[in-house]
């Protein structure tokens, strides 16, 4: 119940945060964010199939 609270609190300040920064710098973070997360997920399925190999 803690760890929803906390999340749920972290959630609200970083959508505050958005909704007071101008729509360029929020979509600039969020291309930022969602290419940061393509390179972890190739990363990930990479070594997952090396590892497959061995």
């Amino acid at each position: 119940m803690l760890f929803l609270v906390a999340a749920l609190l972290l959630l609200g300040v970083v959508l505050g945060t958005v909704a007071h920064a101008p729509l360029p710098v929020t979509l600039v973070a969020a291309a930022v964010i969602g290419a940061w997360l393509a390179v972890f997920a190739a990363r990930e399925r990479h070594s997952r199939r090396r590892e497959n190999t061995n």
